[in-house]
């Protein structure tokens, strides 16, 4: 799974990207410092494995992991070709999400393509751009479907739902963000709309802002408030700072997360909301040889999680031995969490839950 980090010029794209994946990508204050897009994989932070590794003493450790790409900054006129436009628009269409980095911090010394900082007007900018690719896009469907229609009658819903899509789009909002039924949803999914990506707002803040506190920023408010009218995500964070822990050692960092009052670093809440914006979950496999975290769709069922490890386990599928991680934690270990009838058998309906540790049974 990838996840695009995108932003104007200078907002902190870059830095962000260094801090979560530690790939020391080129970060400066000029434009178009990232050219090519900068790719990196870093693992979902979950504290259960660390549990199970405790109980078991495996020889190897697997975590979920996510791919980050660091995607060139945009400016005014990408989707007719501005600045790296066309390639930018290209990278981005390659990912699953986005993490759409906002600044809100003043600085002087650190220069914004539209010379001042209006978070709103910034998110305007990539917003429109991508839309503007999306109508495009969408107008060649509408074409397509009105021929097609002449021959086929049954198009008729179809196309009037193009054209209402189109109507939203040419408002100003995204695809993400129009209101439809399930079944209509899965039509505007059929297309390689920008807009319609799940976004995550990365609030770019201030290293002041740590002490005083996202809610005191007017931008980060500006921001949020942007982010829940459009049902995306929201996350303040500190890219600098946060390129400045990533480097401690694990001690020293801990300590100083605690004087912030903070329980994890920026980091790993944007490494596990992009793991859930993209509607992903672990389902965990423990013993003596490997302590894993599988990466699943919500939704899935047993059979199909079953084959994310090996194919032969979903087509002789017999059964899945599931305990909850909190009960197995609160009994100590797999023989209790037996004795007490925690370990449950299910069969071919069963729908994975986040955090089942699991024990798969099939022949083939």
């Amino acid at each position: 799974m990838k996840i695009g980090i995108v932003g104007l010029p200078n907002v902190g794209k870059s830095t962000l990207f260094n801090a979560v994946t530690g790939a020391g990508a080129a970060a400066a204050n000029y434009l178009f410092c990232t050219i090519e897009p900068n790719m990196g994989t870093v693992a979902v932070p979950d504290e259960r494995l660390n549990w199970l590794m405790e109980l078991y003493h495996p020889k190897k450790f697997t975590p979920a992991t996510i791919e980050f790409v660091d995607i060139a900054g945009l400016v005014k006129g990408a989707a007719s070709g501005e600045g790296l436009g066309n390639k930018f628009l290209s990278h981005i269409r390659e990912v699953d999400a986005i993490v759409h980095v906002v600044r809100c911090f003043e600085d002087p010394n650190v220069v914004h393509v539209d010379g001042s900082v209006d978070p709103i007007r910034d998110i305007g900018v990539i917003d429109t751009e991508l839309i503007l690719s999306d109508l495009e896009i969408l107008s060649r469907r509408i074409e397509r479907t009105q021929k097609a229609l002449k021959g086929d009658k049954s198009l008729a819903g179809e196309l009037e739902l193009l054209q209402r899509l189109d109507a939203h789009l040419q408002g100003g909002a995204s695809a993400r963000s129009f209101a439809c039924s399930k079944q209509e949803r899965e039509v505007v999914n059929s297309m390689p709309l920008l807009t319609a990506k799940p976004v995550i707002y990365a609030a770019n803040l201030s290293d002041d802002d740590l002490f005083t506190g996202a809610e005191n920023n007017q931008n980060y408010l500006r921001v949020a408030a942007h982010a829940a009218a459009e049902g995306s995500g929201v996350l303040s964070i500190c890219a600098r700072a946060e390129e400045e822990i990533a480097s401690l050692p694990p001690e020293e960092k801990a300590e100083f997360l605690q004087e912030l009052g903070l329980a994890e670093s920026g980091l790993d809440r944007l490494i596990k909301e992009s793991y859930s914006l993209l509607g992903l979950i672990s389902f965990l496999t423990a013993g003596e040889p490997e302590v894993r975290a599988w990466t699943i769709t919500r939704g899935t069922k047993a059979p199909r999680a079953a084959g994310k490890i090996h194919s032969d386990f979903e087509r002789g599928f017999i059964r899945a031995e599931v305990v909850a991680f909190d009960d197995l934690k609160a009994c100590g270990s797999m023989a209790a969490a037996r004795e007490k009838g925690l370990v449950r058998s299910e069969g071919k309906e069963y729908v994975m839950q986040d955090g089942d540790v699991t024990l798969f049974r099939f022949n083939v």
